[in-house]
């Protein structure tokens, strides 16, 4: 069994009781757009209306918040994309310089050596290693 994230959870339970985005928008008082962005896991519900989004979708608050939470983590993905930056970018610096006869080779080791640690970094904080 799979653990669902939130989104899914508000999803799956109002359309098994039949209701539209704007109708669940209705009887919470928000917006259609704040239920789709619930159920697309861009934000949460207020904490203090969890309780009634339960109840709405005859589920128990345990079960709304025992969702898993989206790695959309914004800033761990710009993060990632510095790192493998990093790395490519010496590589390829090393690369070109080399070629044109202008860069001594203890530069050259501590770029390569720099991109090595930033694709360290990167592998070692991604879930292939855990």
């Amino acid at each position: 069994m799979s653990i669902k994230s939130m989104g899914e959870i508000i999803s799956e339970n109002r359309k098994e009781k039949g209701m539209t985005q704007s109708e669940l928008a209705n009887k919470m008082n928000v917006t259609d757009k704040a239920v789709s962005k619930w159920e697309r896991n861009i934000s949460c519900p207020d904490i203090n209306s969890i309780n009634k989004l339960a109840n709405i979708l005859g589920i128990s608050v345990e079960e709304l918040i025992s969702s898993k939470i989206e790695k959309a983590n914004t800033y761990n993905n710009i993060f990632d994309i510095i790192l493998l930056g990093v790395a490519l970018a010496m590589g390829i610096s090393v690369l070109v310089t080399l070629i044109l006869n202008e860069i001594e080779m203890k530069d050259a080791i501590l770029m390569i050596s720099l991109g090595i640690i930033a694709l360290s970094i990167y592998l070692f904080k991604s879930e292939n290693f855990k």
